[in-house]
């Protein structure tokens, strides 16, 4: 099988890339990456000698470019995307650019060539919930920051396409990742890194948002089930079920580094902050199987490790916060 894989110099998309040529080594997989702030080279060190692995440095609104690498490969697994809601609010413009004309670019090049594209989107689509409430497949898009809106533009852009022009697309969406190689800008990595230095780790407003946090090969496990069973013109929702708030994540990396919890410095919520996301990924468990393997816990104390073991990995990023 042949793969374009978009994005795959990021946090999610290069942990899909390792764990697909580890699991199927016949596999043969093409990154484009514009090599832009979320972006890590070394990431991928790995397999940077891998005869089944390519590199684009490139943008996926190069519809030049993006018409040669869909023409040469099966299927899209598009993982490119601005991504963090704090940029989208004080700069709206490279989200719209990135995840709503970068896919454009995408599906033009999908519907010219015939071929097969796996979208990758996010729970922040719905909006804020309240609980009990969890969204599944057929929620209404709620979006709430330009981050957001500008995913749920690209779904409706991807299912406009499947259903106008009879497109093999797929949409999935997932709860907050965590694990190795993820950006020093999310929470959880930020929290390991400025509690290292014991500086003082920012907590939005109450700390008492909610969100459902899955260990990021887990959510890799899912996009290959969905890769090769997935139902063409479905989405699916991937979650971890482990809904916690922001105070219980910082607080639980504290406790396992031995640090205090003064490190904790409450500061002014940031606009329009969603309260909780949370998806019900019921779905996917009975249609396709998978089920989440790793433990919350465990996968805390994994990621810490990974990060307090790879001080290197971190140290090449500039301006990380």
């Amino acid at each position: 099988m042949k793969i374009l894989v978009t994005g795959g110099l990021g946090f999610i998309g290069s942990n899909f890339i390792l764990k697909t040529l580890n699991k199927y080594p016949e596999y043969k997989i093409t990154n484009i990456d514009a090599v832009l702030y979320g972006s890590n080279s070394n990431n991928l060190k790995d397999v940077y000698n891998n005869k089944k692995y390519g590199f684009v440095k490139n943008n996926i609104q190069n519809q030049k470019i993006i018409d040669k690498l869909v023409s040469q490969n099966e299927i899209v697994i598009n993982f490119a995307a601005e991504s963090h809601v704090d940029r989208s609010i004080s700069n709206p413009r490279p989200f719209i650019d990135s995840n709503i004309i970068g896919t454009y670019t995408i599906l033009d090049a999908i519907r010219k060539f015939k071929k097969k594209l796996i979208q990758i989107s996010t729970d922040e689509v719905f909006g804020s919930l309240k609980k009990p409430i969890s969204a599944d497949e057929n929620f209404r898009l709620n979006p709430s920051s330009p981050y957001s809106s500008s995913k749920a533009s690209a779904e409706l852009l991807v299912n406009s396409y499947h259903v106008t022009y009879d497109l093999d697309v797929i949409i999935t969406r997932c709860t907050n990742n965590f694990g190795p190689r993820q950006h020093p800008e999310k929470l959880i990595p930020k929290v390991i890194m400025l509690a290292k230095e014991n500086k003082k780790i920012p907590v939005y407003g109450t700390g008492e948002n909610i969100r459902d946090w899955i260990f990021v090969d887990d959510h890799c496990d899912a996009l290959l089930e969905v890769l090769h069973r997935g139902k063409v013109g479905e989405s699916y929702n991937i979650s971890g079920s482990n809904e916690v708030t922001n105070n219980f994540i910082i607080r639980k990396i504290l406790k396992i580094m031995n640090k205090s919890t003064e490190l904790m410095e409450f500061v002014k919520d940031r606009p329009g902050h969603d309260f909780r996301y949370s998806l019900d990924s019921t779905k996917i468990k009975k249609k396709l199987g998978w089920r989440p393997k790793h433990n919350f816990e465990a996968g805390i104390e994994e990621t810490i490790e990974w990060y307090l073991k790879n001080q290197k990995w971190w140290d090449t990023i500039s301006n990380p916060f």
